[in-house]
């Protein structure tokens, strides 16, 4: 599998896994650190040949990711779960199996800038993914199926308008789950 798009990983470890699997290069953000020239570089594959940032699922991952997709409109963003993603003592792109990266690789997304609002608020509220008892069961089993990686309630209510998802696209995934 050969992949157009330049992908960006927080390190050494990540490309060498990715690339034993798939055909692609990368760009390094050596952590949380992402220093202003990294960011040109992404911003000029992402003007090139496109980006998709593959970050860990943890929280300096979604920092990274977060700063990418403010200076840097359009990439494409691939999401792994933390449990797919970790051993007994870290979290990591690079401990995933294979099928899972190829995977998430597959469900890509990209943020849309202008986010028109597809879900308001009070019905995200109203579908129990905020505060309930089973909100934060809910929240992971939505990202879980739509890629979204594991967020918390801001971020998917923010991921769910970005994709475009209403109150009723979001209530068919949660009777799905039920069944």
């Amino acid at each position: 599998m050969k992949i157009k798009e330049v992908i960006v990983v927080e390190g050494k470890n990540d490309t060498n896994v990715l690339q034993s699997y798939v055909e692609c290069d990368t760009i390094e953000t050596h952590g949380s650190a992402l220093s202003q020239e990294t960011l040109c570089q992404i911003r000029e594959m992402q003007e090139t040949r496109g980006v998709i940032i593959f970050t860990d699922p943890d929280y300096p991952g979604e920092m990274i990711r977060r700063k990418i997709n403010q200076f840097i409109p359009g990439c494409k963003n691939a999401f792994i779960e933390k449990g797919k993603a970790k051993t007994t003592k870290k979290v990591g792109v690079e401990h995933a199996k294979k099928e899972d990266i190829l995977d998430a690789l597959k469900h890509l997304m990209t943020y849309d800038e202008e986010v028109k609002e597809s879900l308001s608020y009070e019905e995200f509220i109203d579908l129990g993914l905020v505060g309930g008892k089973e909100a934060a069961k809910h929240r992971e089993e939505i990202g879980r199926i739509l890629y979204l990686g594991k967020p918390n309630a801001k971020t998917l209510y923010k991921r769910l308008n970005m994709i475009g998802y209403t109150k009723e696209d979001v209530l068919h995934i949660l009777k799905g789950t039920e069944a």
